[in-house]
C-alpha cells in the first residue's frame, strides 16, 4: 500500500472510535468526527468539559480505530498517538483541514469551551480482511514518514 492509498482510506472515514484513559486508569471511548492531514495527523473537535478532553489533558496518549463499519468492506486502521492542542497559525492550518471535511464545524466554534485536538501518530496497523490471505502491516512513526 502506498502513502496515497493509506491516506485515501483514512480520509474515506469521517468518524472513528477514539479511546483515552482517565486519571484513575479507566478506559473511555467515543465516536468522534475526524479529518486527516498529509502527515497522518487526526484532527477532531470537542468541548473542554467532555471526558475525552479532560482525559487527554492529563494523559495525551490516544488510540483510534477507523473503518470496519461498512458491510462488505472489512478494512481497518488501528492508530496510536499523542494529542496536543495547537494554537495560533498552526491551529488555523489544522482548522482548514477539519473544515474541508466538516464545513458545518465553523458553527461549533461559538460553543462555550469548544476546542480542537490533534493526534500525531506513533504507530498504525492497517488490516484488510477482504483479502485472502489477510493483508496486514504495521508502521511506526519513521516508517510512516518513509512511506511513498
Amino acid at each position: 500500500m502506498t502513502r496515497t492509498e493509506l491516506l485515501a482510506f483514512m480520509r474515506s472515514h469521517r468518524n472513528a472510535v477514539q479511546a483515552s484513559v482517565s486519571p484513575r486508569g479507566a478506559v473511555q471511548a467515543a465516536v468522534v468526527g475526524i479529518a486527516v492531514t498529509d502527515a497522518f495527523e487526526i484532527v477532531f473537535d470537542s468541548l473542554q468539559t467532555t471526558r475525552k478532553a479532560r482525559n487527554l489533558a492529563d494523559n495525551p496518549h490516544v488510540a483510534f480505530v477507523l473503518g470496519g463499519w461498512t458491510p462488505g468492506d472489512e478494512r481497518t486502521v488501528q492508530y496510536e498517538g499523542m494529542v496536543d492542542r495547537p494554537q495560533g497559525a498552526e491551529l488555523e492550518v489544522l482548522k482548514a483541514v477539519y473544515y474541508a471535511t466538516f464545513p458545518d464545524g465553523r458553527g461549533r466554534t461559538a460553543w462555550p469551551g469548544h476546542i480542537y485536538l490533534r493526534a500525531r501518530p506513533t504507530w498504525m496497523r492497517y488490516t484488510d480482511f477482504n483479502k485472502s490471505p489477510v493483508e496486514t502491516f504495521e508502521l511506526d512513526k519513521d516508517q510512516m514518514n518513509a512511506l511513498e
